[in-house]
């Protein structure tokens, strides 16, 4: 799914682009689902396998390092908001996209957690700065799928009692 074009809060005239958002319902509690967001390591269910390193504190760098069809990528960006159990906000670069590493090619995502019921929640990502909507589109179906690993992980290890 994609949005229309939004600007950054404050500086309405900045345009950052085409918004892809995806969205998914996982029976685990939101805390649960937090736990495996951000616990270290890889799994290979989530972020194409890659592992995510941070201290998660807001102004932190972030970076995900891994493998992709045999070749060894490093995404990076910046930790910009932390709300445990509720919001995650960070930029993302992939130099893989073939942009040039300077601002106007990072993305913000924003994982966004509510709760849906006694032991379920829905996490919301958007990613912004997509250049068109067929881009958005495209990023959607890559998040889309990072979702679908999120929620099985973090549905397994509800169920083994092990979220994080």
């Amino acid at each position: 799914m994609t949005g229309p074009l939004r600007t950054r809060p404050g500086a309405e005239d900045v345009v950052v682009g085409h918004v892809a958002t995806v969205e998914t319902r996982v029976a685990a509690t939101r805390d649960d689902v937090w736990r495996v967001l951000t616990a270290p390591g890889s799994r290979p269910e989530i972020m194409f396998g890659a592992e995510t390193v941070t201290d998660w504190q807001v102004g932190s760098p972030i970076a995900w390092r891994g493998e992709w069809e045999g070749t060894p990528f490093e995404d990076h960006g910046e930790v910009l908001e932390v709300e445990p159990g509720r919001r995650l906000v960070v930029t993302h670069y992939s130099p893989m996209s073939g942009q040039p590493d300077v601002p106007e090619s990072y993305h913000t995502l924003t994982w966004t957690l509510e709760d849906d019921g006694a032991d379920a929640c829905v996490v919301r990502l958007e990613q912004d700065n997509n250049a068109s909507a067929e881009e958005a589109e495209h990023s959607a179906a890559n998040w889309s799928s990072m979702l679908d690993g999120l929620r099985t992980v973090a549905e397994r290890e509800r169920r083994r009692g092990t979220a994080g």
